[in-house]
């Protein structure tokens, strides 16, 4: 092979190489990317549940001043 033909195959490996750095570099940002993204999801749900902890709890509450409200209204009435 001539000088000329193994410059030309060295331009394309060089070439390829780029795209290949160019791809990982995307890749790498794609990734960090989507680990932020997958904290914030996993902070919402963290919120979301502790939201539906609280609203259970409230609704214990309700359920038991609605018990104790019967209670007295049957002494009243009984």
């Amino acid at each position: 092979m001539n000088m000329a033909g193994e410059m030309d195959q060295f331009q394309v490996l060089e070439e390829k190489i780029d795209k290949l750095i160019e791809l990982v570099g995307t890749l790498m940002r794609e990734k960090e990317s989507l680990a932020e993204k997958t904290q914030i999801q996993e902070e919402r749900l963290s919120d979301l549940n502790g939201q539906l902890e609280n609203l259970r709890g409230a609704k214990d509450q309700a359920r038991q001043r609605i018990v104790q409200l019967l209670e007295k209204i049957e002494k009243v009435a009984g």
